[in-house]
């Protein structure tokens, strides 16, 4: 589990300190304090961290192997603060782990990622290691730093407010613990109809992440019935494949995106969230990259699902696919009778937002 630990600043008033602890009640793990405080955190559920005895002995940067051992003698945990400026710092803090230091707190002051990088990779999993920051966007940097994250942060901060966003972002990031997203069902759609459309505007999805067979975006005509379009992962004679993207289709359509809401691939724009969705219904957020809109002749594509007729448009082309029970057909090859996979949801949309039982007619 991540720790969120704070720094109670010495320079504050003792009624500002105490206030502090009080909002890390429920939220913080650890603090580090004056011995005089020791208490006041005790009582609210947050370790105290001191150069004196306890469960957790603050140790400072200097501290050699003797001042481990006599530390880790007292029965408790030793945590080493350290500045890191150079290499020859990361150096030390190896050292300090394999005498036997159980939690790592680093500030870097020069440069905030290198640093955490090699020292994620020399020590995890032998020690915890928690970054100092005294922002939200450093706090988030260092959880994401070399994919696996610090092990927490070190929080320093005066304001009581501070704690709640920082417990909140340490809880959401997820960078250890793939974020397990509820399964869609997915249904059996047999294709009715193919007419080509002429030129119009249509959206490549680039994402920041790699997509693999059977992997796409749900896109469609109505919001109510979503078609699984693949990513163009797959090997041709005349492009290279590009797995970080899904050729969606045009200006107007709906794509799915976080939490269930529908979007206009016309709104897309880098940095935003959208959802990767498998074959077999599971998915997972991805940031759009880039958005690449163009004009290509197009693809109108009719099926029926349940006895419900649903639609949706493609650029028509030999690599754009669709995804099937059984794999993927290129829209080129598509004819009536055959099966492709589709989100049907009936029901309206409320600024991309399902309204279950409201009456809506799409054609």
């Amino acid at each position: 589990m991540r720790e969120l630990w704070v720094e109670v600043p010495s320079s504050l008033p003792k009624e500002e300190k105490v206030r502090l602890l009080e909002a890390c009640r429920g939220k913080c793990q650890a603090a580090i304090l004056e011995e005089e405080l020791a208490e006041e955190a005790s009582k609210r559920g947050i370790t105290p961290v001191t150069g004196r005895g306890g469960k957790i002995i603050l140790l400072g940067e200097e501290a050699g192997k003797r001042e481990v051992e006599q530390a880790k003698g007292s029965g408790g945990k030793v945590c080493l603060k350290v500045s890191v400026k150079s290499r020859g710092d990361e150096e030390k803090i190896v050292e300090a782990v394999e005498k036997g230091v159980d939690y790592v707190a680093v500030s870097c002051p020069n440069w905030k990622v290198i640093p955490l990088e090699n020292l994620i990779a020399k020590i995890h999993g032998k020690a915890k290691l928690l970054a100092e920051v005294s922002t939200l966007e450093e706090a988030k940097l260092a959880l994401e730093t070399l994919e696996l994250g610090a092990d927490g942060i070190l929080l320093k901060t005066s304001r009581p407010s501070d704690i709640a966003e920082a417990a909140r972002l340490v809880a959401e990031v997820k960078t250890r613990e793939p974020e397990v997203m509820e399964k869609l069902e997915l249904k059996t759609a047999k294709v009715t109809g193919l007419k080509p459309l002429g030129l119009g505007m249509r959206v490549c999805v680039d994402t920041c992440d790699m997509m693999e067979p059977g992997e796409g975006m749900l896109v469609g005509c109505q919001a109510s019935g979503l078609f699984l379009v693949q990513a163009e992962v797959e090997e041709n004679p005349h492009v290279e494949p590009r797995p970080f993207r899904v050729n969606a289709g045009p200006v107007s359509l709906y794509i799915l995106a976080k939490d269930g809401k529908t979007r206009y691939l016309s709104e897309l724009k880098a940095g935003e969230e959208l959802v990767i969705v498998r074959r077999d219904g599971s998915q997972r957020l991805t940031h759009v990259g880039r958005v690449k809109i163009e004009r290509r002749p197009l693809l109108l594509i009719e099926a029926e699902v349940e006895g419900n007729p649903v639609k949706t448009i493609v650029q028509n082309a030999e690599t754009i696919r669709l995804v099937t029970p059984e794999g993927s057909k290129s829209v080129r090859e598509l004819k009536p009778g055959d099966e492709v996979l589709v989100y049907f949801k009936p029901g309206g949309r409320h600024f991309g937002i399902l309204v279950e039982k409201e009456t809506v007619i799409e054609r």
